[in-house]
């Protein structure tokens, strides 16, 4: 294996990343398998379903558990044999005979994916530097955006040129090279520090820790940015076309421009992140204009061409805003427990990702498709409260004392 002669800190980004991309890659790709599995175990649709229920369920409610192993016994041996099970998991499918194999697969690979979140943040924390640390989280984030964004296409692409068992078995043997280079390269994935700079009042840890104030505040505010952001990507297509006269390929076309906006707009908040120490500013005055931007397409009749300009605005506004809460987060994190922080309040990503598209499409059904963007608009300025309560709570509680 070769690896081209990049400072550390680039190194440890791109390992990172890497297994950032392919677990959203991993997640994204079960739903193009679902006609081929349909005709080859002869299930419903709603047992196609079940399959992503089992992933994402397996890793939004193992991730926090998995953060105090990995505080407790470090983040290097979880990230290798997580991300190992979860690429073998994928790879064995092409296997499967019968459709419960395929299911349990399916929750073993999100068993191995409840790691990433996590141990790369531990990981980052403990190697990056903090002027460069914007910049890594960002990094991190808008990686595993791009898997989102690449699974649906290069699978459909793969599976009508390989089939869908050949395609499944590359994607699980292309993650053997990268648990093969962590191995290499481990030396360079630091530990978080776990010298004491920072104590809490009171003095708490694990599982108590997680339920002050800051904490579930935190983890408020990642669930309302998932439900308005997963809200918009599940109906945008269908309130622009019943709202706006939008035919289908233009509709699809503004939410492309939405959800591009919020991957460039990741690298922005990163880079305004290493600059600024006014974080909580920089996100709040962020959401309150893609807000704004989500409201005056839901409510002003504007051409087409400046809808879909309005909404990739709107975009980067919610993309520029994720880094500077990840570096809120970070610094409300004692030394030491930052796995476990950050599995507890990221698991308020999938929860918010399953709890609105429903809701949602009742709306559209007893007809005020109209209302949808309006109440994406007021879940995100919602979720302000959080993050401001969340931010003052975490200063408060802090108590700066001499290193030991």
């Amino acid at each position: 294996m070769f690896m081209p002669a990049f400072g550390r800190e680039t190194r440890v980004n791109l390992l990172i990343g890497i297994g950032h991309f392919f677990s959203h890659f991993y997640l994204l790709c079960l739903p193009l398998m679902f006609l081929s599995w349909q005709g080859a175990f002869g299930v419903s649709f709603a047992e196609l379903g079940l399959a992503i229920t089992l992933m994402s369920g397996a890793t939004g409610l193992l991730q926090t558990p998995v953060g105090f192993l990995v505080d407790r016994y470090g983040a290097r041996p979880f990230l290798v044999g997580g991300t190992l099970v979860m690429t073998l998991s994928m790879a064995a499918m092409s296997f499967a005979t019968a459709y419960w194999q395929i299911l349990a697969l399916a929750l073993l690979s999100g068993i191995g994916n409840s790691v990433i979140h996590p141990a790369d943040y531990s990981i980052l924390a403990g190697s990056i530097h903090r002027a460069n640390m914007g910049r890594a989280f960002a990094l991190h984030t808008f990686n595993g955006n791009v898997g989102s964004v690449c699974a649906p296409p290069v699978t459909a692409a793969l599976i009508l040129l390989l089939g869908w068992r050949h395609t499944l078995l590359v994607y699980g043997l292309v993650g053997v090279p990268l648990v093969l280079t962590i191995l290499w390269q481990s030396a360079i994935l630091r530990e978080q520090a776990r010298d004491v700079e920072v104590k809490r009042r009171p003095a708490l840890s694990g599982g108590a820790f997680l339920l002050t104030r800051p904490m579930l505040l935190f983890f408020g505010f990642f669930l309302l940015s998932a439900m308005a952001t997963s809200g918009l990507q599940a109906w945008l297509i269908t309130v622009l076309h019943e709202v706006r006269g939008m035919d289908l390929k233009t509709a699809s076309t503004a939410l492309t421009a939405y959800m591009a906006g919020a991957t460039s707009g990741i690298l922005v908040g990163g880079w305004v992140a290493d600059r600024s120490q006014r974080l909580l500013a920089f996100a709040v005055s962020a959401t309150i204009a893609a807000s704004a931007m989500i409201l005056l397409v839901g409510t002003v009749t504007m051409s087409q061409v400046a809808a879909i300009a309005v909404l990739f605005v709107g975009g980067v506004l919610v993309g520029a805003s994720r880094t500077p809460r990840d570096l809120m987060v970070k610094d409300a994190s004692p030394p030491g427990q930052i796995g476990k922080v950050f599995g507890f309040v990221s698991a308020g990503l999938p929860l918010g990702n399953a709890l609105t598209p429903v809701p949602f499409g009742f709306l559209i059904d007893m007809g005020r498709p109209d209302l949808v963007l309006v109440l994406v608009a007021t879940i995100l300025l919602a979720s302000l409260l959080f993050i401001g309560s969340a931010r003052a709570s975490a200063r408060h509680d802090a108590v700066p004392v001499a290193a030991e």
